[in-house]
């Protein structure tokens, strides 16, 4: 029978390449947005585009059926089903990236702050973030569900039956009801450490902890009010005007949540991209995005790796890019 020789220093170039992935890259997860699904083509083109740049393994985090209980289940339930998932994944168990849009960064914050005996969350890029709240709930549009909707905030966004049917409620902050905001409002007040009897020191150890905090704002955003809620600005209290930038916030300034920590220490990035609500060209997303989700030793390994499956990978990329399928387009929207 004959056998198969290889040179050692290939054998060797082999061992060090699939040793170093293994040891080195980050895994990632995705939380998509509000009447979202994974299942959906947007979200799982922005998933693989993202793990196919980066060279990581990306997932994305369903909860329940998605659309519906991502509207229904209130954020606190929510964010525990998610702890568990994340637990629960031993792809996850050595540190992973969170990539959240728009409500999912509010889960993804939950679990950074909360969820007890989770993995480490090394980096957290955030999409369209709700950090400090909105004036109103996001738009809707004009069907039953809708309206639906908005008679369940005329009857009281801050009463028990709003909070425990109608996730957003759990983020509205009307700044000139704070007191009823803190007192009834589920979510939003634990997440941002904001009652000072109940103030948790671990949640800002926890934050603190991140490597780095990707905040991207977009620039025609009309979903959130303000959309500077993206990189924590917000109203003052009692008032809509000014908008207060994150550094004269209370939340920053006294340091509720370790915003202050990380901001000092360089690790929090505040970017500004062109485009409506999740509204992300695929430049931005490689620009943005793709290098707080690789590292050095995946790229030179994507590069130096020769199976057939990456040949076959490049060759398709290559093909993809002649045609003008490189060229920027928008990966998710918010629907009306």
């Amino acid at each position: 029978m004959a056998s198969l020789s290889l040179p050692l220093s290939t054998v060797l170039i082999f061992i060090i390449c699939t040793l170093t992935l293994t040891a080195h890259s980050v895994p990632f997860i995705v939380l998509h947005g509000i009447g979202d699904k994974c299942s959906s083509k947007a979200v799982a083109t922005f998933t693989e585009r993202l793990s196919n740049w980066s060279g990581s393994q990306g997932y994305c985090v369903e909860i329940g059926d998605g659309g519906w209980d991502s509207w229904t289940m209130p954020l606190l339930e929510q964010t525990a089903i998610a702890c568990e998932k994340v637990k629960n994944m031993s792809e996850l168990s050595e540190g992973y990236n969170i990539v959240g849009l728009s409500q999912g960064t509010m889960i993804g914050r939950g679990v950074v702050e909360w969820c007890d005996g989770a993995p480490p969350v090394k980096n957290f890029i955030s999409l369209a973030g709700i950090h400090a709240g909105i004036a109103s709930i996001p738009f809707c549009g004009s069907e039953w569900f809708c309206a639906l909707v908005d008679l369940l905030i005329e009857l009281e966004v801050y009463s028990n039956y709003v909070q425990e049917h109608l996730a957003p409620s759990g983020y509205v902050k009307i700044p000139t009801d704070i007191s009823a905001y803190l007192k009834g409002c589920k979510f939003l007040p634990k997440l941002n450490n904001e009652i000072n009897a109940t103030r948790n020191s671990t949640y800002k150890e926890r934050f603190a902890s991140l490597q780095n905090l990707v905040l991207i704002m977009f620039e025609q955003d009309t979903v959130l009010v303000p959309k500077e809620t993206s990189w924590f600005g917000y109203y003052p209290d009692g008032a809509f005007d000014p908008i207060l930038p994150a550094q004269e916030t209370l939340l920053y300034t006294e340091d509720w949540i370790g915003l202050k920590i990380l901001d000092e220490a360089g690790k929090v990035k505040f970017i500004n991209v062109s485009g409506g609500h999740l509204e992300i060209s695929t430049s931005d997303m490689k620009t943005y995005i793709v290098p707080y989700l690789e590292d050095e030793t995946s790229r030179q390994v994507v590069i130096t790796e020769t199976s057939p499956f990456n040949w076959l990978s490049s060759i398709w990329h290559f093909f993809l890019e002649l045609i003008g399928f490189s060229k920027d387009q928008p990966l998710l929207r918010m629907v009306d």
